[in-house]
């Protein structure tokens, strides 16, 4: 099945909407979403995933990039979590996406002798979880050792440090390829598509606020008694305001901190509901901290990452209570304030606020129990069925992302009635992963033959994996593609890319998901947006309308965020972000 999500392919998947009944709708295109997308198309189900902004728009972009076990988790004896991630860590790394998840090193600074025993324990049993060893393992380092690898800490900051090893992942890469490889197994994906109301059978749509009850341990029924199972959606496309009728079997509500929302348009209670938890991150320049590792560190709350990521270091991230706007939180100037107090007690040149590149902020979904602190909710994962035909998933953590794709397509199809595929998801490569590390150890051939740097030719395949050669072949036929986009490592072709393969509508898909350009250069992509407007027109349909209409868009949203950042509270900064409301 094709997988290049062009304006033509979303055409002709919004003209076939309604004209069969599906097996499954997902909502949400997320990195559960789209998982789920690819664990039921891939047993040979049709499938419809539906988002209402675009892949990976919410917490699936927002993430410390991280893929890991937890280290914190131990320290709260939730083993079973960390095991789990850490296998499905190991199979990111091995098989299913080599191409997307890097290895990564870590220094634990230790504070006082007596922590050495105590964490190095914890830390070897990190190692040990969850099956084969997929990275190397720790090392106890003396002080001496810990200021070779990193020169930029103070030496009074420690009396030694634990090196360590994950591994990291481009969250919204990874999730919008789960979504093209779902497509490439027969699965329709489509962005700006809102669910707005569930049709129950027998055909009555009910949206928010809708009449039917839940009696608790029992059947969904409507106030009329006639059964209220949930036959399909109402779904939106938001570019041009029509709306479709899709009826599916089962429908999956993979909507993260948005869940509640689906909990309203059913009418019933859910036996669960989510909390969200916001998590700040900033950008500085790799060549400002003097590190050949990356950081962790304990906080009163949590911990804090300084996390290699090409050109920058990311550091963070905080952790307090959010109940504000949920399509766009924002870092304030005091989440950024707590972060730099925190990394500058070990630095021996404190960061200021001049040296922030960028900032993002993301909601965790957690699931709400009895704590009062989010930082000790649980991020392990539920599924229920609240009304029959639709099943909800919530909670979970960014790694475990299959494993919660399979447990809820499983819930859904159990009652089928017809032999279903188990999950073939653990051996199945995400799209780019075969062929990777040979493209990657040929790479000074493979440069020289699509007329770039090598660096340039390794940007491009540590991105795409194997599908880097589709854009050596676009570079070939115009060789302008191969520039950089002004102020960036990122070239023209990956821009054009974005709308012709991977499902880019706007601007702001490709500057702040398809590439991370938006969070990675002073301007927040201000002069790189021109230059990819100019190339993505033709292809997208635009006039010299809609393009200033675009890059118009653009701005107002990144000088709505600079000034959320200049604010000293989250109602504020939420205020100064709605004024520009993409």
């Amino acid at each position: 099945m094709p997988a290049h999500l062009d304006p033509t392919y979303r055409a002709n998947a919004l003209a076939s909407l309604g004209e069969h009944e599906l097996d499954v709708l997902v909502i949400g295109g997320g990195v559960v979403g789209a998982g789920a997308a690819l664990d039921a198309a891939s047993r040979g189900l049709t499938t419809l995933l539906v988002e209402a902004r675009d892949f990976a728009a919410g917490t699936s972009s927002r993430s410390s990039k991280l893929i890991h076990g937890g280290l914190r988790y131990l320290e709260q004896f939730d083993f079973a979590l960390v095991r789990e991630a850490l296998r499905e860590r190991g199979l990111l790394l091995n098989k299913l996406a080599p191409h997307l998840v890097h290895p990564v090193s870590f220094l634990f600074p230790l504070h006082h002798h007596w922590e050495r025993p105590y964490i190095g324990a914890g830390v070897a049993l990190y190692d040990t979880l969850g099956g084969a060893r997929a990275l190397p393992m720790h090392r106890h380092l003396t002080r001496t050792r810990a200021l070779e690898l990193a020169p930029a800490l103070r030496s009074d900051s420690m009396v030694g440090a634990i090196r360590y090893f994950d591994a990291q992942v481009d969250d919204a890469r990874h999730t919008m390829m789960l979504a093209r490889t779902a497509a490439r197994h027969g699965a329709t994906v489509l962005t700006r598509t809102k669910v707005t109301g569930l049709l129950r059978d027998p055909g009555m749509s009910v949206r928010p606020g809708g009449g039917s009850l839940r009696n608790h341990g029992g059947p969904a029924h409507a106030a009329n008694g006639h059964s209220t199972r949930v036959v399909g959606a109402t779904v939106t496309d938001r570019e041009t305001g029509r709306e479709y009728e899709v009826r599916a079997r089962r429908v999956i509500s993979a909507t993260g901190v948005w869940t509640d929302e689906m909990n309203a348009m059913t009418g019933v209670d859910f036996p669960f509901h989510v909390r969200m938890s916001k998590g700040v991150h900033i950008l500085v320049p790799r060549a400002r901290l003097d590190l050949g590792t990356g950081l962790i560190m304990k906080t009163e709350k949590s911990v804090l990452f300084v996390i290699p990521w090409q050109e920058h270091w990311i550091i963070g991230t905080t952790d307090t209570d959010w109940s504000l706007d949920k399509d766009h939180p924002v870092a304030t100037a005091t989440d950024v304030q707590y972060i730099l107090d925190h990394v500058n007690a070990l630095l021996r040149e404190p960061l200021s606020p001049q040296d922030i590149v960028g900032t993002y902020a993301g909601l965790r979904p957690l699931l709400s129990g009895a704590s009062s602190d989010t930082a000790k909710l649980s991020r392990e994962h539920a599924v229920a069925e609240p009304v029959p035909g639709l099943f909800v998933i919530a909670g979970g953590k960014y790694t475990t992302y299959r494993v919660m794709a399979a447990d809820v397509v499983d819930a859904a199809v159990a009652g089928f009635g017809r032999g279903v595929a188990p999950s073939v998801t653990e051996n199945l490569p995400i799209l780019g992963a075969a062929g990777y590390h040979e493209l990657l150890a040929d790479i000074e051939s493979v440069a020289q033959r699509a007329g770039l740097t090598v660096d340039a030719a390794t940007h491009l395949v540590s991105r795409y994996g194997s599908l880097a050669t589709e854009l050596f072949s676009m570079i070939d036929r115009e060789p302008e593609l191969g520039m950089a986009l002004p102020g960036t490592e990122y070239r023209g072709v990956e821009a054009l890319y974005a709308v012709t393969h991977e499902g880019a509508l706007h601007l702001d898909d490709i500057l702040t998901r398809r590439t991370r350009i938006s969070i990675e250069v002073p301007d927040r992509g201000l002069a790189a947006a021109t230059a990819a407007a100019e190339i993505v027109a033709g292809p997208l349909g635009w006039d010299e309308a809609t393009k200033a209409a675009e890059l118009a868009r653009y701005s107002d949203r990144v000088n709505a965020e600079l000034k959320a950042n200049t604010a000293a509270d989250d109602a504020t900064a939420n205020a100064a972000r709605q004024v520009a409301p993409c």
